[in-house]
Formats: C-alpha cells, structure tokens, sequence
C-alpha cells in the first residue's frame, strides 16, 4: 500500500545507511567552528577529554548566562541622558505674555463681584476655581436679568489694554517696539499681550545682555481689583515660553510688583525624550490647531472636544471653530463638564498612555530673576516730570522689565536608548567569539546539523512504527476466514 511505498522510498532516498551517518557525524566534529568540540572527540587521553568536555560546557553554560542576561538588560527598556552645551553667534528669542494683575477697567465695572465671579467660571477651564455656594443666588440673578451679557466682548473692551500710556517705553535689542507688535490672547487674567508671537519671524539676539526692556504703567486708579475674592496684588504678571505654544500661567507665571525693576536672565533647554517604551512620548501624535505638539495645547484640544460634545458650543478661550458658548452655557453646562473632566479623569497628561504624553521634543527657558527698587530720587523726578505725574504716582505704578539671555548658549538634554539593537547584536556576538569562538556561521552550522539529525531521527521512528492492517483487500480476508474454518473442523 502507500505506507509501503513511503517506507521504501525513505530506505532509499532519505535515510543514509549506519556508514555515511557515521561519516557524517566525524566530518561535523571534525569541521566545525565551535571551538573545543573536535578536541573532545579526537584525543585520546580520556582525563584530557574529561578536561575539554568540562571546559567546552562550562564556557557555554557562561556564554548562555551572559546572553540571557543582555537579554533582560535589552527588555528593560533602559536610557540613558546626556546633557550637551552648545554655543552660538545668535539664538532665538522666546515669546513673552504680559498681564496686569487687575484685570478690569473699574468705571466699566457695574457689579464687581459677579463680573469677577463670570470670569472665573470662565477662566476655570485654564485654572481649577471652586465658587463658594453664598454667591450662586446673586450670580443666578445677573444671569437672567443679562442674558445677551457677552464676558468675552466685555473683557476685550474693558479689561487691561495695551497702548501708549500703559506702555511708556518698548525696547527690543536697540531697536524700539510698539504696542502693535504684541498679539492679544485670552488667559485666566483676562487681556494679555504675546511679544515675538508665532505669527512673526523669527527674533534674534547676537549678544548676551541684551533683549527686550519694557516700562508699564498699570494704572492702578483705572483699574481695580477686589480684595474679598482673592485679588490683592498690584503689577505685571508674564510667562516666557516657546512662540509655537500658547503661555501658560498655571505655576509658572512671574510676577512683578509695583515700584519694581525685574533683571530676567534666561535660558534656553532642549528636551529630547525618547518614544515609548524606552520613554514616554508618541511621535505619532498631532494637534488639530496646533503647529507643535505641546501637552498644554493637547490638553486644551481635549477639554474643547468633551465640552463640544456635552454642550454643544466652545468656550472662547479654548481652541476650535464650534458656536460661542453664552453665558448660561458656561454656568449650566461648561462648568460642570470641566469639574467632571478633572474628577473622571478624561484628559490626563504625562505617560505614553494617557491622553496627552509627554512631548518627544520640547523648549523651556529657565529663569533667574532679581529685583530692585524702581527709580533712585532723581529718577522719580525725572519720571514725574515726563510723565506729569506724582512721585507717589510713579512709585505706585511704574514696573520696569528686562529679559535677556544669560549668554549666547542652549543646553540640550537628550534621552538616548542605552542599548540598541545593533549594539545587543555586537553584545551576543562577543560573547560568543570569547568563550566559544563562535559566530553566526557557527549557528547556522549548528542549526544544520541539529536539524538533519532530527530528520534522520523521524524517520527512523516512522520506519520502526506498527504496520497498519490491510483491511480494504477482500481477497485476503475471505482466505484469512477460510483457513481458521478448516482449522476448527480438524479440531
């Protein structure tokens, strides 16, 4: 039948006969680049053996340890960080955002608490904020009795301006600047002003020392705050960042007094973090309406989808083309859904997981700043005169700013992979040459041989297995039958 023909075919083809295996195995020994292998075989001292048969396993019992544990080191994912100070003839200059720490016109102002009150429910999405329940009745009152009440129109008109009179002197790198060369953003302080923002080319600085002076006035009588919820302060609060990402006051903000003059020193790091899992970032993610993937700008994106889902409108001080949310929106609906983001977790930052990780490459600018004192007295003169105003005047309103680079330098600090797949490659491969002298042609030599004799192996068991029963030949059963019938009549 076929498993006779197989058999017969497997004799004749596959299977050498006991000479040639044998031949085959001393030409192995003999040839092969394994290292000690032929010095087992060949000698004849069997102590001398004894002696190679020890060495050769315990030099690949070593080579196996070593491999597996280059292995688990490779798996661990592991990094390394070099930091490299590299100097320039010129360097980028950052983006500034300026804020008065007053954030309203106070003539503009009807009812002050709830004006203040409707901008933090708004600002909230920026900045977490909890109302106290005693003001939810007075709130609720305004509400209904100012339905088309616009808090966006109403703090781009009366909220902190910049002009002539709040900005009395611009200087950038000798050169002077203007109002108009500042971009109007919505913060959590209401109307801030973006110097050197995206929309501009690129500003440089060629020499360390010198960048950008400002003097404001913050007009402390125009302007007001309100002690019962918190506002106390008087001066500029600003934000150095990136001009591809939008400032972020939330901890980072720098804040000057009034009667103050602010030296900032600054200067430039790179951040480069490697992808998961060696790192945290994803290189693969995007931001809808964002050049630069930023964790601020991401985290932002996803609090406009979940509230444009929820609300069916976008707050005004988030990024997205949806409807404009009113007022009632933000108070019924906008509130509640960015307190239920928090709570619920659904925009989280930092690990690859999560929804906004950690960006693959990133610019900060670390700060150092020293005060002094705004004006000696023939300063305050001078000041009063130009500006026909008091010395008190002067000493309460003025803040002088100054940024500039502590030296013409940026500190890159990368995150490497401390172990690569090249480098793991030359790992096991040393490892290897020294104990065993072996290398990639010895394992495929290796993994020839294992696998011939593996073959002969089957087939031999396949030649040894019980022939199956002819069960189909009815010839020879019917003779099979016949032959035990006369059996038992002669018995």
């Amino acid at each position: 039948g076929i498993l006779e023909k197989i058999r017969l075919y497997l004799i004749k083809k596959l299977l050498p006969d006991l000479e040639d295996r044998r031949k085959y195995q001393e030409q192995f020994v003999s040839s092969t680049s394994f290292h000690g292998v032929h010095n087992i075989v060949h000698t004849q001292s069997k102590a001398r053996r004894a002696l190679w048969l020890l060495i050769v396993f315990g030099c690949l019992t070593i080579v196996i340890w070593q491999i597996c544990s280059r292995f688990i080191y490779y798996f661990s994912w592991p990094t390394t960080t070099t930091v490299v100070v590299q100097y320039v003839e010129n360097v980028k200059f950052p983006a500034v955002t300026f804020c008065n720490l007053n954030r309203f016109q106070a003539h503009a102002v009807s009812n002050l608490k709830v004006i203040f009150l409707i901008w933090n429910i708004v600002s909230a999405i920026l900045q977490k904020f909890s109302m106290d329940d005693k003001y939810s009745q007075e709130l609720n009152y305004f509400l209904l009795g100012n339905q088309n009440f616009s808090i966006k129109d109403f703090t781009r008109k009366n909220g902190f301006y910049l002009n002539s009179s709040t900005l009395l002197e611009c200087d950038f790198f000798g050169k002077p600047c203007y109002p108009q060369d500042f971009e109007h953003v919505f913060t959590e302080y209401g109307n801030c002003f973006t110097f050197n923002h995206n929309d501009l080319s690129a500003r440089r600085v060629s020499l360390s020392g010198r960048g950008l002076h400002l003097l404001f006035d913050v007009q402390q009588d125009k302007f007001t705050d309100e002690p019962t919820l918190g506002y106390t302060d008087a001066g500029i609060t600003f934000v150095i960042h990136s001009p591809q990402e939008l400032p972020r006051f939330d901890g980072l903000g720098l804040l000057t007094p009034v009667g103050t003059h602010a030296q900032v020193a600054i200067r430039q790091l790179k951040s480069i973090i490697q992808e998961y899992p060696w790192g945290e970032c994803k290189p693969d993610i995007k931001l809808q309406y964002h050049k630069v993937y930023s964790t601020n700008g991401c985290l932002l994106e996803c609090k406009a989808r979940y509230i444009q889902d929820w609300c069916g409108c976008l707050p005004f001080i988030l990024p997205g083309n949806g409807t404009e949310c009113d007022l009632l929106k933000f108070y019924k609906c906008v509130y509640p859904a960015v307190y239920d983001i928090e709570i619920k977790g659904l925009c989280t930052v930092g690990t690859h997981n999560s929804t906004c990780p950690a960006p693959c490459e990133e610019t900060d600018y670390p700060t150092t700043v020293t005060y002094s004192n705004f004006g000696g007295e023939k300063a305050i003169k001078y000041f009063s005169t130009k500006l026909k105003k008091s010395p008190e005047y002067i000493r309460q309103n003025l803040v002088r700013i100054e940024i500039k680079y502590h030296d013409l330098s940026y500190k890159i600090t990368q995150q490497q992979k401390a172990l690569t797949i090249s480098e793991l490659l030359a790992d096991v491969g040393g490892q290897l040459g020294l104990f065993c002298g072996a290398s990639m042609i010895t394992i495929i030599e290796l993994l020839e041989y294992i696998f011939t004799n593996f073959c002969w192996m089957c087939i031999f068991l396949l030649l040894k297995a019980p022939e199956m029963p002819q069960w189909n030949n009815p010839s020879q059963n019917q003779s099979t039958h016949k032959e035990k019938k006369r059996g038992i009549q002669e018995c």
